[in-house]
C-alpha cells in the first residue's frame, strides 16, 4: 500500500465538520422544494403542517448525529418538525467507563419529517491505557456526515395500523487517531474514512405506549469507526442487527434498552489473535422530556471489550445526553 503523502495527510487532519455543514445546508435547500408539496405518503394531517410531534416521537440523538436512541438510528427524524416544516436537534453526550471517556456533540436538520441532515462529533480519550505502547494520552477523534430519508409509513398516525415507518440513511466517518494513527493504517491496515449504509423500521404502538425498532446497517467499522474501518484481514462488508425498544410510561417520559452489533475486523491482527477484540454494545436508557424542546437521556451501558489486550475488562459505565429540539 502506497503511503500518503504529507498533503493527503494535512487533510485527513483536516475537521471534517466545518467543510461539510456547507454541503448539509446546501443539500436540504436543494430538496425542500420537491418536499414542499406532501406525497402520497402524506396524509392530510401532516400536510397541515400544524402542531409539531408529539414528545419523544422524534427519539433522541444517537452518538453519530442521526435521530434515534442512543446507540442505533431509527426510522424517527430529528427535531418537532412536521409535514411542511423544518425541524432540528442540537445534542451533547458524555461516557464514562472503568477506563475510557467519550464525549460528543452534533446537530441534525430535518425538512418535512422526511429528510435529515446530521453532523457529529466524538472524542474517546483512553487515557493512559495505551502507555504501555507508548501512546498514553491518545485521544481518537471521529466527524459524521450523515443523511436519513423516511421512505414509507408514519409512526404516530400510522400506530393503530400493522405498518412501521421505514427510512433509509447513509454515514460518512473520518477519524482523526493521532499517534495511533500508523499503528491502525499500517500495522493493522484499517482505513481512516468509511461509510455505512443502513435501513430502520420503526412501529409505535401510541395506545400502548410501546416503541420497537429494528436496523440492518452495512459496515466495516471498528468499534463504531472510533478504530477505522476494515483490516488487512477482513475489508468485507457485513451486515449488522440492531434492535431498541422504549415503554412510554408518559407523554414526558421513557424507559428502553437498547442493543447494537459490533463487527470484529480485527479480532485477527499482527498484534494477536484477540488483542483487539469486539464486543456488541448494549444500554438500559431512561428519557425524560420536560418541554418539547428539552430531553435529559440517563443509561447504563455496557460496550464490552475494547483493545482487551491492554484493558481485558467489559467496559460498563453512565452515559448522560441533552438534547434541544425545534
Amino acid at each position: 500500500m502506497t503511503p500518503p503523502t504529507p498533503a493527503r495527510r494535512a487533510d485527513l487532519r483536516r475537521p471534517l465538520l466545518p467543510r461539510c455543514a456547507a454541503l448539509c445546508l446546501a443539500t436540504a435547500a436543494a430538496v425542500a422544494p420537491a418536499l414542499a408539496n406532501p406525497g402520497p405518503q402524506d396524509p392530510p394531517e401532516r400536510a397541515a403542517g400544524t402542531g409539531g410531534k408529539l414528545r419523544l416521537t422524534g427519539g433522541v440523538s444517537t452518538v453519530d448525529g442521526a435521530g434515534g436512541g442512543g446507540l442505533s438510528p431509527w426510522a424517527l427524524t430529528s427535531g418537532g418538525g412536521t409535514a411542511g416544516q423544518w425541524g432540528g436537534a442540537a445534542f451533547l453526550t458524555g461516557l464514562r467507563t472503568q477506563d475510557y471517556d467519550l464525549k460528543g456533540a452534533g446537530l441534525a436538520l430535518t425538512w418535512s419529517d422526511r429528510l435529515e441532515v446530521s453532523l457529529a462529533h466524538k472524542d474517546f480519550d483512553t487515557r493512559q491505557n495505551l502507555a504501555p505502547l507508548g501512546l498514553g494520552g491518545v485521544h481518537l477523534k471521529q466527524d459524521s456526515l450523515g443523511l436519513k430519508w423516511r421512505v414509507a409509513g408514519d409512526a404516530v398516525l400510522d400506530s393503530d395500523r400493522w405498518m412501521p415507518q421505514i427510512a433509509v440513511g447513509l454515514l460518512h466517518h473520518r477519524v482523526d487517531a493521532g499517534a495511533l494513527g500508523p499503528v491502525l493504517t499500517g500495522t493493522l491496515g484499517a482505513q481512516l474514512e468509511g461509510e455505512e449504509a443502513y435501513v430502520s423500521a420503526t412501529k409505535l404502538w401510541l395506545a400502548q405506549g410501546l416503541l420497537v425498532n429494528g436496523t440492518l446497517r452495512l459496515t466495516r467499522a471498528n468499534q463504531g469507526g472510533l478504530l477505522g474501518f476494515g483490516s488487512h484481514q477482513d475489508r468485507r462488508w457485513h451486515l449488522q442487527p440492531e434492535a431498541s425498544v422504549a415503554w412510554l410510561l408518559s407523554p414526558q417520559l421513557a424507559l428502553g434498552a437498547e442493543y447494537r452489533a459490533m463487527g470484529d475486523a480485527l479480532h485477527q491482527s499482527a498484534l494477536g489473535d484477540g488483542a483487539l477484540a469486539a464486543d456488541d454494545w448494549k444500554d438500559l436508557f431512561i428519557a425524560w422530556a420536560p418541554t418539547r424542546h428539552l430531553s435529559l437521556t440517563l443509561a447504563h451501558a455496557d460496550l464490552g471489550r475494547i483493545a482487551p489486550a491492554v484493558q481485558p475488562r467489559r467496559q460498563r459505565g453512565t452515559y448522560l445526553s441533552a438534547q434541544v429540539a425545534f
